[in-house]
């Protein structure tokens, strides 16, 4: 897929707000400073669609943007650590939850994890319930710039056991590095062949 066109839409509190839900729409979401804006930035080609900073808990609501006039790129606040109060975090829970268990045309929800930690409780916690929910997830390794590849691979296969031992069927995983440009092709083909299955149930 050739991305075209990215654009900034709205940012949102409430999903009922959201754009109308009549095109495919991908959440991304991680902890905070999984560096969730690097890569969406690398995605669209785009250097500053989302703002990056080294500010943890810079995403603080639901920002549509909408990508060559056919689907949207959902950037979602991160969970974990943030320096907010813990009135305001438990706020960012809700909005996340209320959106991703009730926005209907939400495809896929890509899970960012940074490649150079083992599994961590918040991000495992995060996608049990993701799959209690039935809500359709991958994963993204970032970062991999920051290791040697075969470190990376090392810290894949770690991460695939964890999840093994949790799940009947581990999700499928990317290796990214905003840097290097690595790993783009291969998530946007995945949201083509979504988009594709998309538009024949319309």
């Amino acid at each position: 897929m050739k991305v075209q066109e990215a654009r900034y839409v709205m940012s949102n509190s409430d999903y009922q707000k959201c754009p109308e839900p009549d095109l495919p729409e991908y959440a991304f979401i991680g902890r905070s400073n999984v560096g969730k804006s690097s890569l969406i930035n690398m995605l669209t080609e785009k250097k500053s669609l989302a703002k990056t900073s080294q500010q943890p808990g810079k995403t603080q609501l639901i920002n549509h943007y909408l990508i060559n006039d056919l689907w949207y790129l959902v950037d979602l606040p991160g969970y974990g650590y943030a320096k907010v109060s813990k009135v305001e975090r438990e706020k960012w829970e809700t909005m996340i939850n209320d959106y991703l268990h009730n926005r209907q045309n939400l495809i896929c929800t890509f899970v960012l994890i940074d490649v150079r930690h083992s599994a961590l409780t918040a991000d495992l916690e995060f996608m049990a319930a993701l799959g209690e929910a039935g809500i359709p997830f991958h994963i993204i390794f970032t970062k991999a710039d920051k290791l040697k590849p075969g470190q990376v691979a090392n810290k894949v296969e770690e991460y695939k056991q964890t999840l093994s031992e949790l799940w009947e069927e581990v999700p499928p995983m990317f290796v990214t590095s905003a840097e290097k440009h690595e790993g783009r092709d291969a998530i946007l083909k995945t949201i083509e062949t979504y988009n594709q299955s998309f538009e024949k149930t319309k």
